[in-house]
């Protein structure tokens, strides 16, 4: 297309808010991954700890029985770790930080739903471009308040977000996986789904 064509208002303004959904699609599944990758954090720092201490207590109680000096100065080692991963556990809490991006995933659904509807509403005609404008406005201010607080998330998380949506396709469905949710009113190829 010529620099110079200028494409209609109401072309503008829907590239405008598919690319905010776009946007917001991706946020919503980097936090949702970011959860994922802290949540299994948290289970290895666990398990750590546990193995740690057993291996600390195994220790202790050996040295009660034996006088090797390479056994106290391993069970002297395996408890300065552990003190050192509890030490980082407490200034860190992978469960909270978790906790977190599941909630600000959650908060993002629901600015993702509300573009995807206004993108329906304007496409079809409900709600005239006025109206649209005032609805996306409201939608960014809402979603600036969400990233206030929303914690930081890795390029580790980025890539699996996107890997989910573009290669495994994430949030797409074809008709008759829709249909399957649906209840027989409510189908629109009931005769395929039947074989028919």
């Amino acid at each position: 297309m010529d620099q110079n064509t200028q494409l209609p208002e109401s072309e503008v303004l829907e590239n405008q808010l598919r690319e905010c959904f776009a946007r917001v699609v991706y946020s919503h599944k980097t936090h949702e991954k970011q959860a994922d990758i802290t949540s299994t954090q948290l289970a290895r720092f666990k398990l750590t700890q546990v193995a740690l201490s057993a291996l600390t207590s195994s220790g202790a109680l050996a040295t009660m029985f034996a006088e090797d000096f390479y056994l106290k100065c391993a069970t002297a080692a395996v408890s300065l770790v552990s003190l050192f991963v509890t030490g980082y556990m407490k200034g860190f809490d992978p469960g909270a930080v978790a906790q977190k991006h599941r909630d600000t995933a959650a908060d993002l659904w629901s600015i993702r739903e509300s573009y995807l509807s206004l993108l329906t509403d304007y496409a079809n005609g409900t709600v005239d471009r006025e109206n649209t404008c005032k609805k996306r406005d409201q939608l960014q201010a809402d979603l600036a308040a969400i990233y206030k607080s929303a914690p930081g998330t890795t390029p580790k998380s980025y890539l699996s977000a996107q890997e989910a949506l573009q290669k495994l396709e994430d949030y797409t469905f074809n008709p008759g996986e829709i249909d399957k949710f649906l209840p027989p009113a409510l189908k629109r190829d009931t005769g395929k789904l039947r074989g028919e």
